[in-house]
């Protein structure tokens, strides 16, 4: 007589199983318990608290995977969120001062400040709901709901308390915050508008905003660019790329880490290659600008590239809430979390180089002033 037993599923399995089941049933909220409202009071000025700037943000992040290191994506969103700070610098730089109107840098600085700002009010909740779990020991991923978070992470929350898949919770992370940004940001019509096709060329062919890069050592550099900005699945692919470059090289991981912790967060590329750049802007006006950079290396007596910290770049936002609504509608997203094995160095300083020299190019010429025309 053979006996058999029942197959156990799958982590995949089971998170599509949950899904599809919550699809099914008719969404009706638990009543809250005092202590249930005091604490997402409590988690929503704590959040408001942290998410003031990029800067303010950025630190956060990394706070928080130093107290809880198996929640890889709090990392790869602290060095995620540098890029975007540098991002926001840029635009009161050296070379993009030279190439945008005043109104086209703002307009670009607050698409990049709302999508990073909604990223923390999404994302830093649900490590506080993680961390009051821990506290009390048992999961209140239930409560989600009341802060509007996706029923795609409640589900891969209570997957995670269950089976500590560290990969598949870092991944969800992606699909969420981007997924999260689709329509919020990326479908915006304004921001299609006044961003995305206006600054088409510039974005994908021109400058540094389509490179994220992660420091370590002294000057080197890893990272990946992406080139589809506007396609969801190009960014969470990219965030899948950018997880393993991160995580799957423990002696890289270590480095970065390590960067990171002695270099607080300013917003000034000065942070990693203070031999290029500088937050003090060296030049002397009326001059007219000279080639400064060849190959990565500032030329024989040259300036320093200017590139100033975020509080004397830009003033803090007021935002308007949040739009309301869940993304998730689809089961096949859970397809993203099945684990790539493909190998990748990360390499990028030859590229960042060469685009570093396009802009400085570009500035001195001011060519880029027609495509904005």
């Amino acid at each position: 007589m053979f006996f058999t037993r029942n197959r156990q599923k799958t982590p995949l399995e089971s998170i599509r199983e949950e899904l599809k089941n919550k699809s099914k049933q008719a969404g009706i909220p638990p009543k809250l318990t005092k202590a249930e409202g005091t604490l997402l009071e409590h988690i929503r000025e704590r959040t408001a608290v942290h998410n003031l700037n990029n800067v303010t943000r950025t630190k956060a992040y990394l706070e928080f995977y130093l107290l809880h290191p198996e929640i890889h994506w709090a990392f790869l969103g602290h060095m995620v969120s540098r890029n975007g700070g540098w991002n926001m610098t840029d635009l009161k730089g050296e070379f993009l001062t030279r190439l945008l109107s005043k109104k086209d840098s703002e307009t670009f600085f607050a698409f990049l400040e709302r999508g990073n700002w909604l990223i923390f009010q999404d994302v830093y909740p649900q490590f506080l709901l993680y961390q009051e779990s821990l506290r009390q020991n048992k999961p209140l991923f239930y409560l989600c709901s009341f802060l509007n978070i996706s029923t795609f992470m409640e589900t891969i929350w209570n997957q995670f308390w269950r089976k500590q898949e560290t990969y598949i919770l870092a991944i969800a992370l992606v699909i969420n915050e981007q997924s999260y940004l689709e329509k919020r940001v990326v479908q915006n019509p304004l921001y299609q508008k006044s961003v995305l096709n206006k600054f088409e060329y510039i974005l994908q062919d021109l400058l540094s905003f389509n490179h994220i890069l992660f420091p370590y050592g002294k000057r080197n550099l890893a990272g990946q660019t992406l080139h589809q900005f506007e396609s969801l699945h190009e960014r969470i692919l990219l965030g899948k790329r950018l997880y393993t470059i991160l995580f799957k090289n423990k002696e890289r991981l270590k480095q970065v880490l390590d960067w990171a912790k002695t270099h607080p967060h300013t917003g000034s590329r000065k942070d990693y290659w203070p031999n290029i750049f500088n937050n003090v802007n060296e030049g002397i006006p009326g001059f007219a600008y000279q080639t400064r950079l060849k190959a990565c290396q500032l030329r024989p007596r040259a300036r320093k590239i200017y590139s100033p910290a975020l509080e004397y770049a830009w003033k803090n936002v007021i935002h308007t809430e949040a739009e309301k609504g869940d993304w998730f509608d689809n089961v096949r997203v859970v397809d993203y979390l099945i684990e790539d094995h493909e190998k990748m160095d990360g390499e990028i300083i030859n590229e960042y180089c060469k685009t570093l020299e396009r802009l400085e190019l570009a500035a001195i010429a001011k060519k880029a002033i027609s495509i904005l025309d």
